[in-house]
């Protein structure tokens, strides 16, 4: 089984990046996805979630309208759109796999670090 992310870097305020979380070893459509995210000294945090057909989506208030999660289960891929990035979006980005029926199996990727800063 694999996570793997990409996409991160760094970006000015106000800018824009699209993170991937590719899929492998698994049964992609039947697991709800979801982005966390990381930043020093702070707890892991939910960004947004998607739910295995794509129909229900959720976000952490503090993106709403600025970024956007996506997945295509033809390519087991999950996205995240972030745009008009902050300061404070700084953090390592974790792609996040559940399960959606019992056993809720849970996959952890490894991590793409976004920074904003002038």
């Amino acid at each position: 089984v694999q996570l793997v992310e990409s996409g991160g870097g760094l970006v000015q305020p106000g800018g824009s990046l699209r993170l991937s979380c590719v899929a492998s070893g698994f049964t992609f459509g039947s697991y709800a996805m979801s982005w966390f995210r990381q930043a020093p000294g702070k707890e892991r945090e939910l960004v947004a979630s998607i739910s295995g057909g794509g129909a229900v989506i959720n976000y952490t208030d503090s993106v709403k309208g600025r970024f956007t999660i996506s997945r295509d289960n033809a390519e087991n891929t999950v996205y995240l759109q972030m745009n008009s990035l902050k300061p404070e979006d700084t953090a390592v980005y974790y792609c996040y796999a559940r399960r959606a029926s019992i056993p809720r199996i849970v996959y952890w990727g490894q991590g793409t670090q976004v920074t904003v800063s002038s």
